[in-house]
Parts: C-alpha cells; sequence; structure tokens
C-alpha cells in the first residue's frame, strides 16, 4: 500500500472523529497519534491483535515507523481540509444532485472532503488521482454504493474547476 493510501486512511480516521467529537484538528490528530503511540511496537511476523489495529483488509499491523511516515501527509490533508472546509463544502453541494451535505454519511462526506482538497490545494496530485483514491477509499471504509457516488461527484467538481476555477458561491 503506498504512502499516502496511508495517509489518506488516517486523514479520513481523523476527520470522521472530528465530526463525530467536535475537537480540534490539533486535538485529533495528536489524539489518533497519541493513541496508536502508546501501543508496542507492531511486529510485522506477529500474529497478536494488541500491536497496532488492523486496517480493513491489512493483514499486517501497521508499524510506528509506517504511522510516522504517513503522518505530515495526514496532518496536511486533515489541516487542509478544516481550513477550507466551507469553500470545500461550497464545491461538493453544487456537485451533489439531489444530496444535501448533511445527508451524506459521515465516511462519504469526509472521503470527498479529502479528494476536493486535494484537487484544489495539491497541484503535484493529478486530479484523477484523487478521485481514483477516493473511489477505493470508500469502497474500504463505506457501502457498496460509495464508489459510483463519489464517482459522480468528483466527475462534477472536477468538470465545474474546469469552467469556473472558483467554488460557487453560497447557495449556488
Amino acid at each position: 500500500m503506498g504512502q499516502r493510501r496511508r495517509s489518506r486512511e488516517v486523514a479520513l480516521q481523523v476527520l470522521y472523529q472530528l465530526d463525530m467529537t467536535g475537537v480540534s484538528p490539533e486535538e485529533g490528530i495528536s489524539l489518533y497519534f497519541d493513541h496508536f503511540a502508546l501501543n508496542k511496537e507492531a511486529d510485522p511476523e506477529s500474529d497478536e491483535e494488541d500491536t497496532l489495529p488492523i486496517p480493513d483488509g491489512n493483514p499486517k499491523p501497521w508499524s510506528q515507523e509506517t504511522l510516522s511516515a504517513a503522518r505530515p501527509f495526514a496532518e496536511l490533508l486533515i489541516q487542509g481540509v478544516c481550513l477550507h472546509q466551507e469553500e470545500i463544502d461550497r464545491w461538493i453541494g453544487s456537485a451533489s444532485e439531489n444530496w444535501r451535505l448533511d445527508r451524506m454519511s459521515m465516511v462519504d462526506r469526509n472521503i470527498l472532503r479529502i479528494a476536493v482538497y486535494e484537487m484544489c490545494y495539491c497541484e503535484d496530485i493529478p486530479p484523477k488521482v484523487s478521485i481514483n483514491e477516493a473511489i477505493d477509499l470508500g469502497k474500504r471504509f463505506s457501502s457498496q454504493d460509495s464508489g459510483p457516488f463519489i464517482n459522480g461527484v468528483l466527475d462534477q467538481v472536477l468538470a465545474g474547476m474546469g469552467k469556473a476555477g472558483e467554488p460557487p458561491a453560497n447557495g449556488d
């Protein structure tokens, strides 16, 4: 699994936590990484379940080294989504016909936020890569219907960016 994919998974989990608890981004990041830091180092050959939580579908626990390497990009995504959330939510709202953000699942909403942040602010990541990564996150962490839903919304966001370059005004 690529390093940025791990970072996106961490960002998704922390953003979900922020939605659920209302803690600050800094506190959410600290809680996430400090929780894992309290656990002993993961042994890749170990079958013990108490080393580090095993991400869905990943047969081995993440080591502290892996988590440490994922942290910088995860923090960038978390801080960026929180800093630009109004703008990001306008993009998502304008692209998601018949779906208000507050009616979307928290997982799907945060996956969309991560992808739109990348599409707007991470020039080194092609938008299609952000879309594909978001679809994969949806398939892994949400429902079977999430992949097509996420793809449709992000395709509309990308089309809107190509036309306007700016997020729609509130209420559009």
